[in-house]
């Protein structure tokens, strides 16, 4: 039944970690366009099988819910879009994965005038692989900016090639939101927001730990709390081998020292100081006006991405912070950030919804998916990304290929829940320390 029958649009994700699938399932209820008297989306998210799919631990602390979830592999996702009817389709994932499902997607649509219009785009600040990750982006009806300066770039990179930008569409990063900053709290509270993979070595994590519990010790009046993303063992969007919970298993904090999982906005409610290195949850804090800190500690380093807060007025260090330092962010800064801060945000998304209503009304349907790399294009290179998916260069499953043919029996869902715990385990646990050994 078209959506104009039931008055709600209807939406399906594909997210291969927690952060991503927060990103496409937000993004999706921002930019679904919606008429008066319309009902809410209906949405049906997929999550990609492999070693960062979320637990349903991580799924209740993302705080995102879905009328159905399902995990997939990328043949068993290809299936459903050839079977299943969606107006919209938002692919949160990596760039390989991206540019696998576009070439698979095209194949499942190849005859189809009224396929889904394809969104993708970025889970937050796009420090590294610009242009890599951009051309594996490339064919979907809409590339998101979060912000004006990601829209440039993004549009540089694709005429550079001699590619087609007019799918860049700038919008904003959808998590944002939040009471705005109203004063201190009592107590008085620091937030240090971890991230899985900056830094990445013992000896620089262990220093920033120890930072942080000295400014513990420093402010006694103080609530000190270290955000953290993952529990041990579980994977996000980038790996973690060395969780912050292991480290201070070593330490000795004091009273006013403590861990902290949960939603980040929820803790933001009570944050009057956020530290960081370069994690996205510096432009969560900013555009709720709450003082943040990008730390220069470890230098400003493109391997850190805090090179990306250059010009924000935001970069210190826990020396000057310990002696009460409180940044002044630049304005001008963030605007081209798509931080909002100013009160625009309401409108961010107008764009890219306008430009998905006249693609869902266009005459005759919507274009097949073209994207810049093909087998003429890229030929050393597309059959590498579309292996990993077990996809063909057409676009086809491979042969053997998982739940390519059919519906997995019982017998068969059985060893395939266990092969894929011992997967997990494998990737998260085992290899992990395997690659520690490599380095003594």
């Amino acid at each position: 039944m078209p959506a104009s029958a039931t008055k709600a649009l209807r939406v399906a994700v594909l997210a291969d970690s927690d952060t991503r699938w927060k990103w496409g399932a937000l993004t999706a209820s921002r930019i679904a366009p919606r008429s008066p008297g319309d009902a809410d989306i209906r949405l049906d998210g997929y999550l990609l099988r492999g070693r960062a799919t979320p637990t349903p631990r991580q799924l209740s602390e993302v705080g995102v819910h879905a009328d159905a979830l399902t995990e997939v592999t990328a043949v068993e996702f290809l299936r459903a879009m050839d079977e299943k009817e969606y107006d919209l389709v938002v692919l949160a994932l990596v760039g390989g994965g991206v540019q696998a499902m576009l070439h698979g997607l095209g194949r499942v649509w190849a005859d189809r005038a009224d396929r889904p219009v394809v969104v993708t785009g970025y889970v937050g600040v796009v420090y590294e692989k610009l242009a890599d990750g951009l051309l594996l982006r490339h064919g979907a009806d809409l590339v998101l900016a979060n912000s004006r300066q990601d829209a440039e770039r993004f549009r540089a990179v694709y005429e550079g090639v001699g590619a087609d930008a007019s799918a860049v569409t700038e919008v904003a990063l959808p998590f944002l939101g939040g009471a705005p900053y109203a004063g201190e709290h009592d107590p008085y509270t620091v937030v240090f927001a971890a991230q899985p993979s900056v830094p990445d070595s013992r000896r620089d994590r262990t220093y920033l730990l120890n930072r942080l519990i000295r400014h513990a010790r420093r402010h006694p009046g103080r609530e000190v709390v270290l955000k953290l993303r993952s529990k041990p063992g579980e994977h996000t969007t980038h790996i973690e081998e060395l969780p912050y919970q292991k480290l201070v298993q070593k330490a000795d904090p004091p009273p006013n020292f403590s861990l902290r999982y949960g939603n980040m906005g929820e803790v933001l409610d009570h944050t009057d100081l956020l530290v960081t290195v370069s994690s996205t949850a510096a432009l969560e804090s900013l555009h709720r006006r709450i003082p943040t800190v990008v730390l220069t500690d470890l230098g400003v380093r493109e391997a850190l991405g805090n090179h990306h807060f250059t010009g924000s007025g935001c970069l210190a260090s826990w020396d000057q912070l310990d002696e009460g330092h409180r940044p002044v962010p630049d304005e001008a800064w963030l605007a081209r950030q798509g931080v909002a801060a100013d009160g625009g945000y309401e409108t961010a998304f107008d764009a890219a919804r306008e430009r998905i209503a006249k693609l869902l009304a266009r005459p005759g349907g919507r274009a097949p998916l073209t994207p810049y790399y093909t087998p003429v294009t890229a030929p050393g290179y597309l059959p590498g990304i579309l292996a990993r998916h077990h996809l063909a260069p057409d676009g086809h499953p491979l042969p053997g290929a998982p739940a390519a043919d059919k519906e997995p029996g019982p017998v068969r869902q059985v060893v395939r829940r266990a092969a894929r715990g011992a997967y997990r385990h494998g990737v998260q646990r085992v290899a992990p320390v395997i690659r520690r050994m490599g380095e003594l």
